[in-house]
């Protein structure tokens, strides 16, 4: 190939797999079994009679999520994707976080659902606008993040018009916090350490740079 990275010379994507599916996996599986306690932890202390309906949310949420992220890229690429469900299931459990302990279980599921589809759709988006995210962080976290938060102004206990403004203003205020926090961060690491590694860093991998040792002992630097 001609260019290096997440994109060709023309522009178009192509994909840099993960070197351990199984591991990434497991991972996958240890993020959700933390949720329970981020997500029961965070009502266990103001409402304790509710941790059991936060858990049965979460837990819906998450599996709704993969398996709506698998389903639709398979739709839409002919081929049932383990990553995209595992980001889904992801996507799920960033959406129901929100209003974990306002939804009712079949709320959930749609929330879920929906934030599953919503990570397949924002990966293709930024492959579209020449974005690299390596792991999808952005559909996951943020895609999913605002549809979560919205979505509790739209189902559950506090539906209503008024608590999507409420929701909808605070997607906002945090939205312009994290921009300019993330402008003068940036700006600060560029001034001192830099923000890239050489481009011999890049094709060598970071593990020889950093720590003085590749990780997998087949590859080697053409």
């Amino acid at each position: 190939m001609n260019a290096k990275g997440k994109f060709d010379i023309n522009g178009k994507p192509q994909a840099i797999p993960g070197s351990n599916i199984p591991l990434s996996a497991a991972g996958v599986l240890i993020l959700w079994l933390g949720w329970f306690g981020f997500n029961g932890g965070s009502v266990l202390s103001a409402d304790p009679a509710n941790t059991s309906l936060v858990l049965v949310t979460t837990c819906l949420a998450a599996a709704a999520g993969g398996l709506g992220a698998a389903f639709f890229s398979g739709l839409l690429y002919r081929n049932l994707d383990l990553t995209m469900f595992m980001n889904g299931v992801l996507g799920g459990l960033v959406a129901i976080t929100a209003g974990a302990d306002q939804m009712s279980p079949n709320e959930a599921i749609m929330i879920g659902v929906t934030g599953g589809i919503i990570v397949v759709l924002g990966v293709s988006l930024l492959d579209k606008a020449k974005l690299d995210d390596p792991v999808g962080a952005i559909p996951v976290h943020l895609f999913s993040g605002i549809w979560g938060t919205l979505a509790v102004g739209i189902f559950g206990a506090s539906k209503g018009l008024d608590q999507f403004i409420v929701q909808l203003a605070s997607v906002g205020i945090v939205g312009v916090f994290c921009v300019i926090s993330t402008i003068a961060i940036t700006l600060l690491v560029k001034s001192t350490v830099g923000l890239r590694v050489t481009e011999r860093e890049e094709m060598e991998g970071l593990d020889i740079a950093e720590h003085g040792t590749g990780a997998y002992a087949d590859f080697a630097m053409k």
